[in-house]
């Protein structure tokens, strides 16, 4: 399986200030690895655009980040919507059994006997923790809870997972 060189870091929020600084929400909960962006990708309504990165300051759990040649608040709310998208080398770095949503996305869900099952479509947040839908071989959805009890191993380089307990497909 093909790794993703590019990541969706994080989300563009509202407009902060009058010097064109944006809120911006990241997606992995961490701000440290935003500091060594010198310019990210912006996606905007099925557009992108690189725009290097003025100024970061991190402000709690989210971040301030005003881009070259946003200097408004008029100019920083139409980037409000905006992906913020930067390659592998500036994602959050990952703690042992962490992995990126990115990576975990196409990966060929096995049942316990190495039966193909579906894949995963995508990951979702919920109020619980991650959900992994999964679409199966009939084109059923479901979700999954993304935990150890309904998952085990995880072989990004086969592009494989294992899903220990089928009957939350029922």
């Amino acid at each position: 399986m093909k790794t993703k060189t590019h990541f969706t870091l994080g989300l563009v929020g509202a407009p902060f200030g009058l010097k064109g600084f944006v809120k911006v929400r990241p997606f992995s909960g961490e701000t440290e690895h935003f500091s060594r962006l010198e310019k990210a990708i912006l996606r905007q309504d099925g557009k992108e655009e690189t725009r290097e990165l003025a100024e970061i300051i991190c402000q709690g759990d989210g971040l301030l980040i005003r881009f070259a040649g946003i200097d408004s608040p008029e100019a920083a709310d139409r980037l409000k919507g905006a992906e913020i998208i930067a390659g592998r080398e500036n994602a959050a770095p990952l703690k042992r059994g962490e992995y990126y949503i990115e990576d975990l996305k196409g990966l060929e869900v096995l049942g316990t006997e190495g039966e193909t099952l579906g894949h995963i479509a995508n990951v979702l947040e919920g109020g619980g923790g991650n959900l992994a839908e999964l679409e199966l071989l009939s084109g059923k959805k479901r979700l999954v809870p993304f935990r150890n009890e309904f998952f085990g191993d995880v072989d990004l380089r086969g592009g494989k997972i294992v899903l220990i307990e089928p009957l939350i497909l029922e």
